[in-house]
């Protein structure tokens, strides 16, 4: 009797920091599921890697992984920054006429992008993007200007760009047409955006189905949140019964 291969779950954090919010959701996902975080250069095993910036630069690190030949479906999940970097794999693997996932699950969308004070965040000096930051509020109240630009302004640099060039990149015609890939959007119910409205953005980026549901609790999207995992694990089961009943028997 074979053993059925688990459904992979590809988990985009919601920075490149961020790539921690996925350490206990192999317990939550449920059986049958396996989460598989993205780590992209830059960060923890990684750290001693040049931060990836640009869209072709995030397809060169990560499309490898999908091009291996493997059974069963796969799915992928992004929040925030990972939502756009998911997204951009699954155009990528549509435009290699490669199999692509199963579903696509954003939370957090939109995506971060880069302060409406700075025109192109690639062009901006420090001092004129720790200035836009400081007016947008992402510098805390109080706090030494100084040490957080050299401690984080890098890293919030180069998620920016990321986000920047992922926009950039989205916003172009593709040669393979729109996506057809099922969407998940995933809200909260205390975000700034309502299901309606995060249903209408997705409905611009595939022309697959986009459902939308609400994950409860302030954790929604962070370390210890439980709700968001099992929701995904059961997406996932769910895609794989499907696979099955649509594979012709004989």
């Amino acid at each position: 009797m074979s053993v059925e291969q688990p459904v992979r779950l590809h988990c985009f954090a919601h920075s490149a920091e961020g790539v921690g919010v996925f350490d206990d959701w192999a317990a939550d996902v449920g059986a049958g599921v396996e989460p598989v975080p993205v780590l992209l250069p830059g960060c923890a095993q990684r750290r001693t890697e040049p931060r990836i910036t640009t869209h072709a630069a995030l397809l060169a690190d990560v499309l490898p992984s999908f091009t291996e030949s493997r059974r069963g479906p796969y799915a992928l999940y992004g929040a925030g920054l990972g939502a756009m970097a998911a997204r951009g794999v699954a155009r990528a693997l549509l435009e290699a006429g490669l199999p692509g996932p199963a579903f696509l699950a954003v939370g957090a969308w939109p995506p971060p992008r880069p302060p409406a004070a700075l025109a192109d965040v690639r062009r901006a000096t420090d001092a004129e993007l720790l200035h836009a930051l400081s007016r947008g509020g992402a510098v805390p109240a109080h706090s030494d200007e100084g040490i957080f630009l050299r401690a984080m302004l890098p890293v919030l640099r180069a998620d920016l760009e990321l986000a920047q060039d992922l926009e950039d990149a989205a916003g172009r015609p593709s040669p393979a047409g729109p996506l057809t890939t099922p969407v998940l959007v995933v809200v909260a119910p205390d975000g700034p955006y309502s299901a309606g409205d995060a249903a209408g953005d997705w409905h611009r980026w595939t022309d697959g189905p986009v459902r939308v549901r609400t994950v409860p609790g302030p954790h929604a999207f962070g370390r210890g949140g439980r709700e968001l995992p099992r929701l995904l694990g059961r997406a996932c089961r769910i895609a794989r019964r499907l696979v099955q009943e649509a594979e012709p028997v004989g």
